[in-house]
């Protein structure tokens, strides 16, 4: 099981990813886009580095835009996994 990061820990890592937040457990980001259709092609964006990393966002979309919520399930709230998740979601446009 991943190794659960101290509160210092989840703020010092949250502080230099541009456009995501802390909430409670969760590590989120919204992102818009023109339309449902670009909102779509970018969740499908996401399925390759998820599955490659065997770590799965929470997505919800609603038209233009996407929320990803982050945290690993199994330890309780936010380890390394997020965060590097988080850092490979952030390059996709």
């Amino acid at each position: 099981m991943a190794q659960l990061l101290s509160e210092a820990e989840i703020q010092q890592r949250a502080s230099v990813l541009n456009g995501w937040t802390v909430d409670d457990s969760r590590l989120e980001c919204t992102r818009k886009f023109k339309d449902f259709i670009q909102a779509i092609e970018f969740v499908n964006q996401l399925v390759e580095p998820a599955e490659s990393a065997g770590h799965h966002p929470d997505i919800e979309i609603s038209y233009n835009k996407v929320k990803i919520a982050l945290t690993t399930h199994d330890a309780g709230g936010l380890t390394e996994k997020d965060f590097q998740l988080a850092e490979v979601i952030s390059q996709i446009r």
